[in-house]
């Protein structure tokens, strides 16, 4: 009973502070620090926390933890990411002088304005040749896979547990070519399409969002994964209500659920072959065991595992770029975990990574001064971020980024703790957005400039 209480406290008071530092939590007013709120932190690891401390999950990852007070010691991290985290944002709110509610309102009710008035064909031809080069590096990944695992599953394959493994880490193909320019840059480049589609109405702008749009499903599947494009899809919803073309309401939400979860439960079916009643409404089982259980469980597997039997990262898990300045072999702490508990896995190839809340990478490098560390740096980035963006100008391409950043951060934080340290995927995604944008801008200066000294010439 005592679990319950806490947990039912730190629940009320994270909701204050979390509608305090992102302006509102409305379902229908979805936002940067709402959506990682309910997604990565209430459903995906908040009440999984109550069902493995009571010893209710009754679920198999977590009967292979060996340390019962683990259960004890884990839900109390996870309490205090619930606080601290929502704590710190408003903290940095506060400093910044943002007043949340307002300035997020202001932001959702203005128009989305086009830059570079009158010159704008410089950039759709910019735009076009980035956009080229992604739908030949999609083109590309296709080529170089042995076996494209959808396409097998409608040949009806069985062994596509082994495919959509060998999909990923047995690629042979520039790897860079396909996670940049296919799998990162291709979605980003549709959403700017389409905004720009929206605003101009243009053939040549609904022709270029088809083509990426169509590219970005593709991609998005193609290995048989079921959340990308399911974050994919929101990541429109998002726009099309920032940019004014949907008005959210609760019909609209309860039938894009139920949509939503029709796929869900498709996929299910043909891609892991469940097929009862029980595999779907179990609370330990199917799509709703792994909504509250699955991202949490790695977490406590993380406590158990490292520093009692094997000894702290201390670094080994942060992108090559760093660790080789340390002489360190780089790995990931979720890669480890697998290993440890999921051998038969990564034997038969069917094993990745075990992700979890960004506080298990935390501690897996540096105990519990990692996890504190993390939450304060976490809560001081997200914060910046979406101060940043709310009051950047509306324009497809910051929209768009800020789109990409409200769906991936709350993905992130239950992938891992490093992304966020340094983040390649995000950093190039960035800069060839805003690289776009700086090209032309310092063209049309270069050719003002060109001009005012012919004038003075003269």
């Amino acid at each position: 009973m005592l679990f319950v209480l806490i947990w039912i406290a730190v629940l009320a008071a994270s909701i204050m502070l979390f509608k305090y530092a992102a302006g509102t939590l409305s379902i229908l007013k979805p936002n940067m620090l709402s959506i990682s709120f309910y997604y990565s932190l209430l459903v995906s690891s908040f009440i999984g926390s109550i069902f493995i401390v009571t010893d209710t999950d009754h679920y198999y990852m977590i009967h292979k933890i060996k340390d019962e007070e683990v259960r004890i010691i884990g839900f109390f991290i996870i309490c205090a990411v619930m606080f601290f985290l929502p704590l710190i944002m408003s903290i940095v709110s506060r400093l910044a002088g943002f007043k949340a509610e307002k300035e997020f309102e202001d932001y959702l009710n203005a128009p989305v304005v086009l830059p570079f008035e009158g010159r704008r064909n410089e950039f759709a031809l910019l735009f076009s040749a980035l956009s080229f080069i992604c739908l030949l590096a999609v083109a590309y990944t296709m080529i170089k896979l042995d076996k494209i695992p959808l396409l097998e599953l409608l040949k009806g394959s069985t062994n596509l547990g082994e495919l959509r493994i060998e999909a990923s880490r047995g690629f042979k193909g520039n790897v860079l070519v396909r996670n940049i320019f296919a799998i990162a840059l291709t979605p980003v480049l549709s959403l700017v399409a389409y905004v720009y589609y929206v605003r101009t109405r243009a053939p040549h702008w609904h022709v270029l969002f088809l083509a990426l749009f169509g590219a970005s499903i593709l991609i998005m599947t193609y290995d048989l994964a079921k959340s990308p494009v399911f974050f994919y899809f929101i990541s429109f919803i998002l726009l099309k209500i920032y940019v004014g073309t949907l008005r959210f309401n609760w019909k609209r939400v309860f039938l894009y659920g139920f949509l939503g979860s029709s796929l869900l439960i498709l996929m299910y079916i043909f891609i892991q072959g469940a097929n009862s009643l029980d595999a779907f409404l179990g609370y330990n089982k199917g799509p709703i065991g792994r909504l509250i259980f699955a991202q949490i469980s790695p977490t406590y597997m993380h406590l158990d595992y490292f520093g009692d039997v094997v000894p702290y990262l201390y670094g080994q898990s942060f992108p090559g770029i760093i660790s080789d300045l340390y002489n360190m072999d780089q790995v990931r702490s979720g890669r480890i975990a697998m290993m440890h508990f999921f051998p038969a896995r990564i034997e038969d190839g069917t094993g990745g990574v075990l992700n979890t809340l960004f506080v298990a990478e935390a501690f897996a490098n540096y105990s519990y001064l990692g996890v504190f560390l993390s939450i304060l740096y976490i809560g001081v980035l997200i914060q910046v971020l979406y101060i940043c963006f709310l009051r950047l100008p509306k324009n497809p391409v910051f929209l768009s980024l800020f789109i990409y950043f409200t769906i991936n951060i709350p993905r992130t934080l239950v992938g891992g703790f490093v992304d966020f340290i340094v983040n390649p995927i995000w950093l190039i995604v960035t800069a060839a957005l805003l690289g776009s944008l700086f090209v032309v801008r310092l063209r049309l200066e270069a050719t003002a400039f060109m001009k005012r000294k012919g004038e003075i010439g003269r």
